[in-house]
């Protein structure tokens, strides 16, 4: 089965939350209410480092998927 990079998710019980689920690396969780990020790789400090620019385009990929998914709602 092949994932997309991105898949929306949420939870009855935290009615007012929504996430974004990344699949590839670096994997995450975020939730677009608090901004708040829960990492499913575990990498040290110099990795993440070195990988500045991947998370950055993978975050702001996270909140461009989801505004996008929203439109086709609309």
């Amino acid at each position: 089965m092949t994932l997309p990079k991105y898949l929306i998710a949420d939870n009855s019980a935290l009615e007012e939350d929504i996430f974004v689920l990344h699949t590839a690396f670096p994997r995450f969780l975020i939730n677009l209410n608090t901004d708040e990020i829960e990492w499913l790789d575990e990498f040290s400090r110099q990795e993440a480092e070195e990988n500045a620019a991947l998370i950055e385009e993978a975050v702001k990929g996270a909140y461009n998927f989801f505004d996008e998914e929203m439109k086709n709602y609309e």
